[in-house]
């Protein structure tokens, strides 16, 4: 379902599936999401890793660690019962019509974590799992 306003009759679905799973795990792995043309969107070693039961796995990026400069909002909501309201991006001066990430900005209790970070859909954006670098500790 998608459309501009927020329809007053959506509510929360644990009420109906209370043993629905939506788990969210802090990773520290570098995780980078890149458009198909190469312009880099995001990095982070700050992701959440979002395992929701009937879907596959999405990486929530800190919107301080997203390139906003190369995402443009767009007129378009829908609502997940387990998670809230969701908002879409396109790219910036893309197609409107073919959003390439998405947010909950004032997610549902149960999974509040996810706030302040933004998803991208892994078929119109590179995802990616990296390794980051760290100093060696110096021995004595």
């Amino acid at each position: 379902m998608t459309t501009s306003t927020i329809d007053p009759a959506w509510q929360p679905g644990y009420t109906d599936r209370f043993d629905y799973r939506v788990d969210i795990l802090r990773r520290r792995n570098l995780v980078e999401a890149t458009s198909a043309q190469g312009l880099p969107l995001a990095r982070t070693e700050r992701a959440l890793l979002v395992d929701e039961q009937d879907h596959g796995l999405v990486f929530y990026f800190p919107c301080a660690d997203v390139n906003l400069a190369e995402l443009a909002r767009i007129d378009r909501l829908s609502h997940c019962p387990f998670k809230g309201v969701a908002s879409y991006f396109a790219l910036a001066g893309g197609n409107a019509d073919e959003p390439v990430a998405w947010s909950y900005e004032n997610p549902y209790p149960p999974v509040s974590q996810i706030a302040g970070h933004i998803a991208f859909y892994q078929d119109r954006v590179a995802v990616r799992l990296g390794v980051a670098v760290y100093p060696i500790p110096k021995q004595n």
